[in-house]
């Protein structure tokens, strides 16, 4: 009589030779390849369909090893479990318990990296997460981080450090998203906010008052903006034109020569350099133009740079300004950025501009949906008016308090 099961030997599997399946009974089988290469397969019926389940190459997989897992298979379909299905289950198991919130961390961050303006960004990522979150459940799997860890990560600066809590809470809650989405973890993200920590942490706003950069009384600028003026230096000229043109200083550092037209008094500062992803352009005052001709000529003959770092090729550096404004110049109180405060604490008292022609002159995103459906218009030519009247104020010490009218009065 011939045998059902065990058909097979290990002589026989070993010159097994030709493309098709040869049969050891229970459902398992030897697929030998054109090529001559061989694997176990698994034949089962469920629910009254059949299907195929791969159980590894041989010799990898021995002929001892592929029975004993058909065995298994079998156990799990005389139960009405799919071997298939449960095979993927465990190995999503495995796969979860592997792979650490460090883990996941570091990987997300090298795929985000490539897309982040700023490559300190990557390493601010690195540190605040080491400092806060690693030292709590660096180690622990991912898919097992609950809200009682992140709480634990974030309850001792949340009332000290709220800026800083709330920057960590975020990237906890991407490296989670991230993990998710790859599979790492199927729980409900734990570090999310709405509905979930907004009901166990006080608002940010009610723990502390918002801190905004320290800015320059706009009446004193015009004695600062001359001892200013007085120097030659890229970063004296950076920040001079960071203040005649209301930018930020990351597009100041940034601006590159082909950016400018003089003729046309135009800085068109590109979208990859700007916070809002778009282009913007910004009008050119007298003051303004006078300081790049300056910068001009304090150029290297390849430099594209409109004020350039001191190597070649290399920006100035955020903390070059800084020293300026605070070192050199004796303000230690002030930051580059607070100059725009500056500028719009003029432009609300000392004229008569309407709000949004001010906020388009910063490049302010429009926040009210509706307000931005009708923003169609980036009103250059009334902040040209603006800017050439900021530029009178910024370098002449009796502007300081003249009321600009820049439009009539109804």
């Amino acid at each position: 009589m011939a045998r059902t099961t065990e058909r097979l030997n290990d002589l026989a599997v070993r010159r097994a030779d030709g493309r098709g399946v040869h049969p050891d009974g229970g459902g398992l089988y030897l697929q030998v390849s054109q090529s001559g290469s061989k694997s176990w397969l698994f034949r089962y019926k469920l629910l009254g369909k059949g299907h195929w389940m791969g159980l590894g190459a041989y010799p990898t997989v021995t002929l001892a090893k592929a029975r004993k897992d058909a065995l298994a298979a079998r156990e799990l379909v005389s139960v009405g479990t799919d071997p298939v299905m449960h095979r993927t289950a465990l190995a999503a198991h495995s796969k979860q318990h592997e792979m650490t919130f460090r883990r996941c961390a570091e990987d997300f961050i090298a795929a985000q990296k490539p897309g982040w303006r700023n490559a300190k960004h990557a390493e601010q990522w690195s540190a605040t997460l080491a400092t806060y979150a690693y030292r709590v459940f660096g180690n622990a799997a991912v898919n097992t981080i609950n809200t009682e860890l992140v709480l634990k990560a974030l309850r001792p600066i949340w009332q000290t450090k709220p800026e800083t809590a709330t920057r960590v809470r975020q990237r906890i809650e991407a490296v989670i998203n991230w993990a998710i989405a790859h599979g790492y973890s199927e729980q409900v993200n734990p570090a999310r906010w709405r509905g979930h920590l907004d009901k166990l942490l006080p608002r940010r706003s009610k723990v502390r008052a918002v801190v905004h950069h320290p800015a320059m009384a706009y009446a004193d600028l015009p004695d600062f903006f001359a001892k200013l003026r007085s120097r030659e230096t890229p970063s004296a000229l950076a920040l001079a034109f960071t203040i005649l043109t209301a930018a930020r200083s990351g597009e100041v550092r940034s601006a590159h020569w082909p950016e400018i037209n003089l003729d046309e008094r135009l800085w068109t500062i590109p979208a990859e350099h700007t916070k809002t992803r778009r282009p913007h352009r910004v009008a050119l005052s007298a003051p303004a133009i006078a300081v790049l001709k300056q910068a001009a000529k304090l150029k290297t003959a390849d430099a594209a740079l409109v004020f350039p770092g001191a190597k070649a090729g290399q920006t100035l550096s955020e903390n070059t300004m800084l020293k300026t404004l605070q070192q050199e110049l004796g303000l230690a109180n002030l930051t580059v950025h607070g100059f725009r405060s500056t500028f719009r604490d003029w432009a609300g008292e000392k004229t008569n501009i309407p709000r949004e022609v001010a906020e388009a002159a910063l490049a302010h995103s429009v926040r009210d949906k509706s307000e931005a459906a009708y923003a169609r218009s980036d009103l250059f030519e009334r902040r040209r008016k603006l800017m050439d009247t900021w530029a009178v104020h910024c370098t002449n010490l009796h502007a300081a308090g003249v009321v600009t009218p820049l439009r009539r009065r109804s």
